[in-house]
């Protein structure tokens, strides 16, 4: 069996793989028997011989290889910088007998790929798809989004109105994981009465940060209409002009430092060299990123510059300044 599960969403990745390791059998006997491999370094052999092992005292072995599929990605984009980048991401090498193996794998081998965002001309997904069961998992977004904060409140056994659900989808955005934890917070807040906006604006963690976060995302996927509503609402909620622009500023920080890291570093020396708290604001700034290059952020830079020279001076109103900010970096090539 072959599965390849793939996308930005890893909260319903990780549901999805759950469900396979579920329908192996008994959990304590597939741990047993189930092996996780990188897929950034392995070699073709090294993953035939896990999948050729045989299982004790199970009637299957589970492999699931992580980041194989990101290897083979043609990486052709349009950073944040505005300019285009085109590499090639060659050939498949030893693993062009790949999809043959995956043909006479060992019934009792499970083979799971797990990735985050493939495109659909990647060489090796090509080959593969035919083979096995392709699941994609991109992030949710509107009214996705908004549905599955209303289906994951009632299966919890709660309510919630669309107000609050308008409003955590705009400060949470498509990371489940937190979104997922707000909710069970929430829920307990509230207990036996639908959750409302405004226990959403008391409760919901950080709730000042998780909407720079929001006006960040926004801004960094060119969604303009949505980072103008975000810095409202921060207005809406006493955030002073000049606060918002020192916090904006100290997001393109973390976000220059996370992309000046060396490699290998575990997600603890990570969350320890960039001094943040928890892992929810870990996750947002790691992937945010990854939606610019370095050209990108020094021009962010530059912009925030801008915009506090101009406040100090008196060139525009605070207010106007940040408005005026928020465009530009949402829209490079305006």
């Amino acid at each position: 069996m072959l599965y390849i599960l793939h996308g930005q969403d890893g909260f319903s990745l990780n549901q999805a793989l759950e469900k396979i390791k579920a329908g192996l059998g008994e959990r304590e006997m597939i741990a047993a028997t189930t092996t996780s491999l990188d897929g950034r370094n392995l070699t073709l052999i090294e993953l035939r011989n896990s999948c050729d092992t045989v299982p004790f005292l199970s009637s299957h072995r589970l492999v699931i290889v992580d980041g194989l599929l990101a290897r083979f990605e043609p990486k052709q984009s349009r950073p944040r910088s505005g300019r285009r980048v085109t590499k090639s991401g060659g050939g498949l090498g030893e693993w062009e007998d790949f999809a043959d193996y995956t043909r006479h794998m060992p019934a009792t081998a499970v083979l799971v790929l797990v990735d985050g965002e493939v495109k659909g001309h990647n060489p090796m997904l090509k080959q593969l798809s035919p083979l096995g069961e392709v699941r994609v998992f991109p992030l949710l977004r509107d009214r996705n989004l908004k549905a599955w904060i209303q289906q994951r409140v009632k299966e919890e056994g709660g309510r919630i109105t669309s107000r609050a659900v308008d409003l955590l989808a705009e400060l949470i955005g498509g990371d489940l994981w937190a979104m997922s934890g707000e909710i069970q917070k929430l829920l307990l807040y509230c207990q036996e009465r639908p959750i409302s906006e405004d226990d959403v604006g008391q409760l919901t963690s950080h709730v000042q940060e998780a909407s720079i976060f929001a006006l960040v995302d926004a801004v960094a996927e060119g969604r303009t209409e949505l980072a103008q509503r975000t810095l409202h609402r921060l207005y809406r909620d006493g955030m002073a002009p000049t606060h918002i622009l020192v916090m904006i500023t100290r997001q393109f920080r973390l976000i220059a430092q996370a992309k000046d890291l060396e490699p290998g570093l575990s997600r603890l020396q990570i969350q320890d060299r960039l001094g943040l708290k928890s892992s929810y604001p870990l996750d947002k700034t790691l992937r945010q990123a990854r939606l610019y290059d370095l050209e990108g952020v020094k021009r962010a830079y530059g912009k925030l510059l801008e915009t506090d020279l101009a406040i100090k001076t008196g060139k525009y109103s605070d207010k106007l300044a940040l408005e005026l900010l928020v465009t530009e970096l949402a829209c490079p090539d305006s």
